[in-house]
């Protein structure tokens, strides 16, 4: 089974190519969702971060008091990484769980959909990765629409994320969302022939396509 790997910044339509995937039967996993869930009730992350954090990040029902933890973990770059060390092993079981669950169940394609992919271990465990962009003012808009909030507060938020070349330059394949979401799913549909004929689309990064 070839793992693909979707990412791209925020407002790009990352969502909507992976929904198409998972419309057309293909086993998707939402890398960002797993993020979320580690830091639910129950999780074995939540004691080893108030180890490191104080107990207070979690209240007597275990739930963990997300931006407390935030404030703390990104108030220094030691704080940062340690909550990615202590986070993110737990998220890769859980994504190679799924994977695993997908690859027992016959698929020949697996879909991992997340915004932080590049510069993370999960990278190397990619066949091929799909980038989505967009413009910038058409993702500030689109950004503004989703989340309610004014320009100014959306491009701070995507200049805060990986620089776009960055991403371009780990891809495989670049999906420009600048038009319809039917024209997305066309662009989508030809990476996918490509992937099921050739049973993934890695290139040399010469050959690299942007659709």
């Amino acid at each position: 089974m070839k793992v693909v790997g979707i990412t791209g910044r925020s407002g790009c339509g990352k969502s909507s190519a992976t929904n198409f995937l998972r419309e057309k039967g293909y086993p998707c996993i939402d890398a960002d969702l797993v993020a979320r869930e580690v830091l639910l009730p129950g999780s074995p992350c939540i004691a080893q971060l108030q180890q490191v954090f104080g107990a207070d990040i979690a209240d007597e029902n275990g739930t963990v008091r997300r931006r407390l933890l935030a404030d703390r973990a990104f108030a220094t770059p030691e704080g940062t990484a340690a909550l990615t060390d202590i986070t993110q092993p737990e998220i890769l079981r859980r994504i190679d769980a799924a994977l695993d669950e997908a690859r027992r169940g016959g698929a020949d394609l697996a879909f991992v959909d997340g915004a932080v992919i590049v510069g993370t271990p999960f990278e190397a465990r990619c066949d091929a990765l799909i980038l989505v962009t967009a413009p910038y003012e058409t993702s500030v808009a689109r950004i503004c629409a989703r989340d309610g909030i004014a320009p100014e507060m959306a491009r701070r938020r995507l200049d805060a994320q990986t620089p776009l070349e960055t991403l371009r330059a780990a891809a495989t394949a670049e999906l420009v969302n600048d038009s319809t979401p039917d024209a997305l799913r066309e662009k989508l549909r030809s990476v996918l022939n490509g992937l099921e004929k050739e049973g993934t689309c890695q290139k040399p990064k010469s050959e690299k396509e942007a659709f």
